[in-house]
């Protein structure tokens, strides 16, 4: 029998300066998870959505990479300001630390942390904020399902029974928390080869499946290709450094279904 979440009555709060709150989760690591938040991001403001982007990652924080962002934010009145990148507003606790150090700490901490940057940032008249989520279904998934108004999840896997484990995992997470899923992305999906045959490297359909047992939204899919890696290493991500690109096309059709269904 599965433990049972206790359910508190919270009022939950939108995270001041945001008309939406949107985040990306996988309850599994090295999916993509924060690759594909990233150029969601930068998907919705290339489509004229103003957009931020909190990385929630607080042990392993991937937005000062993929942003290329070496600098730490400035404070007024109280606040941290965003960094702003490629038009969106960022905010890490990879900006506050050095980019080798550990984060040893425990629940409450990282609780505190979340709290601050959905309380204590000063984000600006945002259509959207693109939550990065951590891998896992713990002390960062309670914060935001319990305490803030989240408008929505979308869920990243590879195709990988290993991965739709975690992502079984996820889903229930989500609704027994009442956290509404917006669909599932098949990240990674397959790789095209030279020869122009498709290979489907991790395996195949099983997002698509695993999203028709749990009567969910099924997004699409993402090909492998080392152009996004590339990208997403030198801190330009594919969509801001060649929006014409396949990959980039598909992340606007994302970014287009999402603007359409909630602005």
């Amino acid at each position: 029998m599965e433990p049972k979440i206790k359910q508190k009555k919270f009022i939950k709060n939108p995270i001041n300066g945001t008309k939406f709150t949107i985040a990306i989760s996988s309850a599994k690591g090295g999916v993509g998870k924060s690759t594909f938040a990233t150029n969601l991001a930068l998907a919705l403001k290339n489509i004229g959505c103003k957009v931020g982007l909190l990385d929630a990652d607080i042990y392993g924080p991937s937005l000062p990479k993929l942003f290329s962002i070496n600098e730490k934010p400035k404070t007024e009145e109280g606040k941290l300001i965003p960094i702003n990148k490629y038009d969106v507003q960022c905010m890490s606790i990879g900006f506050l630390t050095e980019e080798d150090t550990p984060m040893i700490w425990r629940g409450p901490m990282v609780t505190s942390a979340i709290k601050t940057f959905t309380q204590k940032v000063d984000w600006k008249n945002l259509d959207f904020i693109i939550v990065d989520m951590p891998p896992g279904t713990g002390d960062t998934q309670l914060t935001f399902a319990q305490e803030i108004k989240v408008d929505g999840a979308i869920i990243v896997s590879t195709p990988q029974e290993i991965a739709l484990q975690d992502v079984i995992r996820g889903i229930k997470m989500f609704d027994k928390l009442g956290v509404d899923i917006i669909g599932l992305v098949d990240n990674m999906s397959y790789f095209i080869g030279d020869d122009k045959k498709k290979y489907p490297i991790f395996g195949e359909g099983g997002v698509k499946r695993t999203a028709e047992q749990f009567n969910k939204t099924f997004l699409g899919e993402i090909p492998l290709n080392p152009d996004v890696g590339k990208k997403g290493d030198y801190g330009k991500p594919i969509v801001e450094s060649d929006p014409g690109h396949e990959v980039s096309k598909i992340y606007k059709n994302f970014a287009e279904k999402i603007k359409s269904s909630y602005l």
